[in-house]
């Protein structure tokens, strides 16, 4: 009598295996870029829900729309130059250690008005005829952080 002996059963090929491995991750990396953007989504929407109970601080705007220390100063100047704002010629001037030109402030002052409003539906500085000045919510983040109204919450 004869045994067969029975060979164990491959379970197949691995998808790293058919596609490379190389293909294969690059695969994974974009579904977890894609979740990533999914919950990055959610919680803009639930932000922007709640945006009535929070009182954003300076620190938490800066963080979402100053990239270096320029776009900082930016926001500074406009902050003491008030409700009149600032050409971004004088704008320029007051930067040129960092050799920053008009055309170059314009930009950046965009950029950071879309940056908070992906985040959180603002804007942070608004033309007022030639000038640019900082928008009311942005006046409101940059006061004392002594003044919270009762019943809001503030944002770190």
């Amino acid at each position: 009598m004869m045994r067969t002996v029975e060979k164990p059963r491959s379970k197949g090929r691995s998808q790293s295996q058919k596609v490379g491995r190389i293909k294969y991750t690059l695969q994974r990396i974009q579904e977890i870029e894609k979740s990533i953007e999914e919950v990055k989504l959610i919680q803009r929407l639930i932000l922007a829900g709640l945006k009535d109970m929070f009182r954003f601080d300076k620190p938490f705007i800066q963080r979402i729309v100053c990239v270096d220390e320029v776009d900082i100063l930016i926001l500074e100047y406009l902050y003491e130059a008030g409700n009149a704002g600032l050409l971004p010629r004088d704008l320029a001037a007051k930067l040129t250690q960092f050799k920053v030109r008009r055309h170059q402030v314009s930009r950046r002052i965009l950029r950071m008005n879309k940056r908070l409003e992906k985040e959180i539906g603002e804007r942070v500085v608004e033309h007022r005829g030639w000038h640019w000045a900082l928008t009311t919510f942005a006046f409101e983040s940059w006061g004392d952080s002594e003044q919270i109204p009762e019943g809001s919450e503030k944002v770190q």
